[in-house]
């Protein structure tokens, strides 16, 4: 029986657990707003992203939880959520535990794709589109679950993802440049990926075409990365200084705000395919991205101001986590183009504001 989402008050959505994950799903997550206008709209995320969807004004509010560990975790998360009295639950990953929590919490209407055996806990098991019926862009995935479960007739226009507060992440993220004790101009460089070491492209390119950017543009450059990645932008940061720019290892020591709003006022962000590359892009932000093993017509950054470079290699894209070979993909793509890419996003941006003024 099809959902009467007109009944519909108080609705939760269960968000993705990764960050490029998160900022793909905003699309839907606002689509969601346009079709329950009125409703109370929830938002249950990991800490992980939990500020991605925080800056968003189509939600009302996060409720914040850590990865349950055992049922007794599991029941105390679903007692809490049971408490809130939720009309209807719209999972947007595909995980079975999302389904288990909503079940457990006795939400009427639960609402997924009917993957990861999960089908028996929700009301409303969707199917999940094949190969070629969508749009290849994971954001059509998450925007498809809500036109299958009747919340809309067809996508709304979302050629670029855009993060919500991006003026208030720039006047904050000045701020935190300010308490760096920086003034000048900033690039951003994201050299890790959770994914796998088949995503990284080579450190010491990020280094060199950082070096050229930071010389032309008169700029610092800063580090972003996990905790666990602070070794490896440091093999990024120690030649970039070695070569007179003044260059910051914040990798472990930001919180996903505190990186949001610095992100936000880069005047250019290299990064791999990364969350950090989804964040960057969906700031406005001028992103040059290195693809390799994974495939950008499924997961890269969108928007005008975001770039692509990738190199013909015949094993591309492989979708592994480690390559098994010569890691081709990542070695034909050299630090000159990366630099070029962009230098030609900052021109082009220029000459717009310049035509908007």
């Amino acid at each position: 029986m099809p959902v009467d989402w007109t009944s519909i008050s108080k609705a939760v959505v269960r968000g993705p657990n990764w960050l490029g994950d998160a900022v793909m799903s905003l699309p839907a997550v606002r689509a969601l707003r346009a079709a329950l206008p009125t409703a109370e709209i929830a938002m249950v995320a990991r800490p992980s992203v939990a500020d991605v969807y925080a800056r968003e004004s189509s939600i009302d509010r996060v409720i914040v939880h850590p990865k349950p560990k055992g049922l007794r975790e599991r029941r105390q998360l679903a007692a809490r959520l049971k408490e809130e009295r939720f009309d209807a639950a719209v999972l947007l990953p595909n995980a079975f535990d999302a389904a288990l929590l909503a079940w457990l919490a006795g939400i009427p209407v639960r609402v997924g794709y009917n993957r990861d055996a999960r089908g028996l806990l929700l009301t409303h098991a969707v199917p999940a589109p094949r190969p070629g019926e969508i749009p290849r862009h994971e954001r059509f995935y998450y925007l498809e679950l809500l036109r299958r479960a009747g919340l809309m007739e067809r996508y709304p226009k979302c050629d670029a993802t855009e993060l919500g507060g991006i003026d208030a992440a720039r006047e904050a993220g000045a701020r935190r440049l300010a308490a760096l004790g920086i003034s000048g101009p900033v690039i951003g460089i994201s050299p890790g990926a959770a994914y796998g070491n088949a995503k990284r492209w080579l450190p010491e390119r990020f280094t060199e075409s950082g070096r050229e950017l930071a010389d032309a543009l008169r700029a610092g450059v800063l580090l972003f990365g996990s905790a666990g990645e602070r070794p490896l932008c440091e093999t990024v940061a120690e030649p970039l200084r070695g070569a007179g720019v003044e260059a910051r290892n914040l990798a472990g020591e930001t919180t996903l705000g505190e990186f949001i709003d610095l992100a936000s006022v880069c005047r250019v962000f290299l990064t791999n395919d990364s969350g950090a590359m989804h964040v960057a892009s969906a700031l406005e932000v001028p992103t040059v991205a290195v693809f390799g093993a994974t495939d950008d017509s499924a997961t890269g950054p969108t928007g005008p101001l975001a770039r692509v470079v990738r190199e013909h290699a015949e094993c591309s894209p492989c979708l592994l986590r480690e390559c098994p070979i010569d890691h081709r993909c990542m070695t034909r793509v050299s630090a000159a183009r990366v630099a070029a890419a962009a230098t030609e996003l900052l021109t082009s941006q220029t000459w717009t504001r310049e035509a908007k003024s």
